[in-house]
């Protein structure tokens, strides 16, 4: 909450508590909290919970602690489907580009999965490192196209995380990624129950594949919308679950509150320090989330031993 209030005040414009009461309702201070600041903090804290609970619940389903969107393929995938329907279908909605990139987001996970049933051991270093080669394929490929069509402008955009042009009118498809980690608490038990293994929990009467078909709709929604409406936010869905886990374990019920929590704390932190620490310039919150969470991820690395997993 502190955070919340702390972001929704910083910015180059005087929108502070004494000049909306020195303004009134009709103010320019007012509007500029309505149709910016508020927005803008609004959709950090749903970004954060939404990433946040879509990666540990991808950390569950591959049971290993070091994959999430961005290291999986899965936010390349989409930003490959928004190049398609840019290219073919140019004036689709914005639910349009979504749902298209939403269906590329999930092949590629799917992808990546699939390579993964391939290795025979699975190292707790391996898996997210096929993760990594595969996104960086995917992007090559996403990048020459976008290079031959004159369009690495627009996939910088979707590319680096970037709440600056959050508006009024542009960020509520994210209430839509909200409802899908809604949905994810209440499968949240089929999901600590999957991450214990195909044959375990199939001997406990689940049905493995409907609940991994459940983990990876959720995954590619959340995901595509992401990156529809603000770009791709590195590590954020890999630190933030295993952090909780330290303190609490792999219940995935009782995380999730945290998670959720957690991850909207630490993307709104990450904000501010982009937006202060070259004032009144901004610098953008992917690159500050990809610069702390990759310090936090080789922490984690050489924090656990490499084992069989």
């Amino acid at each position: 909450m502190l955070l919340g209030v702390v972001s929704t005040f910083i910015g180059v414009s005087d929108v502070t508590p004494a000049s909306l009461l020195a303004q009134g309702d009709d103010g320019v201070a007012a509007r500029l909290l309505a149709v910016s600041r508020v927005p803008r903090t609004v959709a950090l804290i749903l970004t954060g919970v939404a990433m946040a609970i879509v990666g540990l619940i991808m950390q569950m389903l591959v049971r290993n602690k070091f994959v999430e969107p961005s290291t999986t393929g899965t936010a390349e995938s989409a930003a490959l489907g928004l190049l398609v329907v840019t290219v073919f279908a140019p004036t689709w909605s914005l639910f349009g580009k979504m749902a298209v990139a939403a269906v590329f987001s999930l092949a590629g996970t799917a992808l990546f999965l699939l390579i993964l049933r391939r290795i025979p051991v699975r190292s707790i270093v391996l898996v997210p490192l096929v993760g990594i080669m595969l996104g960086g394929v995917i992007g090559a490929v996403t990048t020459f196209f976008a290079y031959r069509l004159d369009l690495l402008q627009t996939l910088g955009t979707w590319m680096t995380g970037d709440f600056s042009g959050i508006l009024r009118g542009r960020y509520e498809m994210l209430w839509l990624a909200f409802a899908m980690t809604v949905l994810a608490w209440i499968a949240a038990d089929r999901f600590s129950v999957a991450g214990l293994g195909q044959e375990f929990s199939t001997g406990l009467g689940l049905r493995y594949g409907r609940v991994l078909a459940l983990g990876l709709l959720i995954i590619a929604t959340v995901t595509a919308i992401v990156v529809v409406t603000a770009g791709v936010i590195p590590f954020l869905g890999l630190i933030v679950p295993n952090v909780v886990s330290m303190m609490m374990g792999d219940n995935v019920r009782r995380s999730i509150p945290w998670v959720a929590a957690l991850g909207a704390a630490f993307l709104m932190a990450c904000d501010i320090i982009g937006r202060v620490i070259r004032f009144p310039y901004e610098i953008p919150l992917g690159v500050v989330v990809g610069v702390v969470g990759a310090a936090l991820f080789l922490y984690l690395l050489l924090r656990r031993p490499a084992r069989a997993h």
